[in-house]
Order: C-alpha cells, then structure tokens, then sequence
C-alpha cells in the first residue's frame, strides 16, 4: 500500500507543479489577494470629511470642535452658513457627517441645562453612520465630563457637578482595530479557494485526458486513490497557510498567541475537510468547467455564512443551524481562538468536534462516490 501511494503521490506533485503559470497561481496569487483584502477589507472608520454650522461661535463650542478634531475622527473641511447649507453638503455626497452648533450653546451649559449639539451623517453606509455616532457621543460625553464640568464649577465658585467615571476595554483588540477581525478570517477563506479550486478538478481531468484508465487497471483501491489525491493538495494548503501566517506578522502585526501545534491540527482537519469536499465535486462532475463552477458554487455561501463578515448571531435561526454544516465557520472561530484570543483545545472543542465530524464525513462520502469503472 505504502508503495502504491508513494507513486500516487509524486505523480501529483509532479502533474500540480511541472506548469510555471500553475506554481506562481498556487503560490504567488494567494499572497497577493492576502495583501489586497486585508487592506481593502476594514471596518475602521478615519478622515471623516465632517462640515460644520457654529451659530453659537463661543468658546465652548469651538473648544469642543477642537475635541472633535483632535480625535483623529473628523476632519472639517467644510464651515457652513445655514442648516439648508449643511443639508446640501450631505445630499451632494461632500461630506459624511455635519455637526451643528445651535445659539445658546455655551449659555445653555453654563446654565446648567443640556445643551443641544445635532450630529447628521450619511446614512446610505449605516455600519460607518453607526460607529459615526459612537464617536461623536463619546467625544462629548468625554469632553463635558473632563472640562467643562470642572470649569463650570470653577465660574459658580462650587465643586464641580457629580459625574459617572466609567471605563470600557475591549480584550484581544484593545484599539478596535478591524484587521484582528479579517486578517485571520481570510487565511481561512484563502486556504479554502485553494484546496477547493485545485482539488475539484483532481479527478475529472483525469477523466477528460484519458489517464483515469491507466488508474484503474492499477491495483490500487478507492481510499488509497482518495488518499493520493488529498495529501499533495493538503501540503500545498499548508504552505499557503504558513505563508499567509508569516504574512499576517511581518505585514500586521498579528501574532500567533496560542499553541502553533495546535493551530497546525486543526488546520490539518479543515484542510481534509475542504478537500474531501472538493474530491466529492470532482467526481460527480463530467468536465473541469463543471467541477469549477460547482466548486465556487459552495464556495459563496460557505464564506458568507461563515461569520467572516457577518455574525453568525443575526442570522435567522434556520440558516444558524445550516452553518453548521460549513467547514469555514468552524475553522474562522479555530483561528481567531488561537491566533487573536491564545485559548486552547478546552475551550475550541465544540469547533473541534464539528470541524472533524466534516472533514471525515466528506472524506467517506467522496471515497464512496468514486468508482473503479469509466460508469
């Protein structure tokens, strides 16, 4: 058996990597989308082009603008004469956001009464309009409670008004930054479109050159001619996995704060999985167009149902219990659990369990699914 594997297996490398256009597609473009996506794809929300209406013109309005700038938020570059202006500005796409200082503002404050700051984005992108208003009511609730508390305290001669000292701290990210969340997922996907594309047409190119005959007059049997096409393809996974890793540090920043062994297992199972499936597709299929095009037919869904960008939380409950089903869900909480979080088996073991309950499921069904027979 270990003989007849043994040339399966150099039989594939050989047909995956005798082409130069094949080994710079294997290898060259998934870093390449890795470097694209991961600064393509963010939800970071920086430079917004913000115009301004102050009918108070006050000190504290322009001392709280200033808190608006120096955020690194908001960016003024428009100062407006009218509502009707500011309305304009938004309408034509010029700016994103608008803050309005109405009269009375620092009068109202130093009253003691709330004053009135209207705060309008453009809420076409209603992920950026949200994390719009999360800034502009931090910096204002920050700057009331920092300054001119105190101060309105210091002009009334009494101590400052009671105020809330909260705190929040975000684990594993402390700044937020959104290339914690996608640069991980996308090795993920990555690795997917890799094993999924080459391995599907594993098989039905043998089909379509004539050599599936010369396999089957072998005395090789079904696991192992499963076996020899999987392992070649699961190597290159891992290639592409260690580079996009290697990546992922020199490039982000991102470090593996988990075990590496670990993390190599896990990826290992996914990668059988995602294979086993591919396999599955190849030999259902007539014609490499066909294995191709079914082949991105999964692909689609098993990334958008993923939790790559969406939670899996706000789906509806029928297509939550669908994802479990998707190898991808599973291996994006594997390596944002051991990358991100450093948690180990203890805590990843539902993932775990799911991932390998796929990987052995579509290894069996693809083993089944081939016949020695040109039927």
């Amino acid at each position: 058996m270990i003989r007849r594997l043994k040339q399966m297996l150099i039989k594939e490398f050989l047909q995956l990597l005798r082409d130069p256009r094949m080994r710079a597609v294997v290898f060259l473009v998934p870093v390449f989308q890795m470097l694209v996506f991961a600064f393509a794809l963010t939800t970071d929300v920086t430079d917004i082009d913000t115009a301004v209406l102050d009918l108070d013109n006050s000190a504290a309005s322009r001392e709280l603008l200033s808190a608006f700038t120096a955020s690194g938020y908001f960016e003024v570059v428009r100062y407006a004469h009218s509502p009707t202006e500011l309305t304009n500005l938004l309408d034509r796409g010029a700016v994103r956001a608008t803050i309005h200082f109405p009269a009375g503002f620092e009068r109202e404050l130093l009253a003691g009464r709330t004053p009135q700051v209207q705060v309008l984005a453009d809420g076409t992108d209603s992920n950026s309009t949200s994390i719009i208003f999360g800034y502009a009511n931090l910096i204002i609730a920050n700057f009331i409670n920092d300054k001119l508390a105190n101060e309105l305290g210091a002009r009334l001669g009494s101590p400052a008004p009671a105020s809330v000292d909260f705190e929040t701290r975000a684990w594993y990210n402390a700044n937020l930054e959104s290339k914690f969340f996608f640069v991980p997922a996308l090795i993920a996907v990555m690795v997917l479109v890799i094993s999924m594309i080459l391995t599907s047409v594993a098989i039905v190119r043998e089909k379509e050159v004539g050599t599936i005959e010369q396999v089957m007059v072998t005395p090789i049997s079904r696991f192992e001619f499963i076996l020899g096409k999987t392992i070649p393809f699961a190597i290159v996974g891992y290639i592409v996995m260690t580079m996009q890793l290697i990546l992922a540090l020199l490039v982000f920043g991102i470090r593996v704060e988990g075990s590496w062994l670990l993390l190599y297992l896990l990826t290992g199972i996914y990668l059988l999985g995602n294979l086993g499936l591919a396999l599955l597709i190849s030999v259902s299929a007539q014609t490499q167009q066909q294995a191709v095009l079914t082949a991105f037919l999964f692909m689609m869904p098993c990334v958008l149902l993923s939790g790559f960008i969406f939670p899996i939380d706000n789906m509806p409950e029928l297509i939550q219990y669908a994802t479990l089903l998707n190898p991808v869900r599973w291996y994006i909480e594997i390596l944002r659990g051991v990358v991100i979080k450093g948690v180990g088996a203890s805590v990843l073991w539902p993932a775990i369990i799911g991932q390998s309950l796929l990987a052995v499921g579509f290894i069996l069904l693809a083993a089944w699914r081939f016949r020695k027979t040109l039927v």
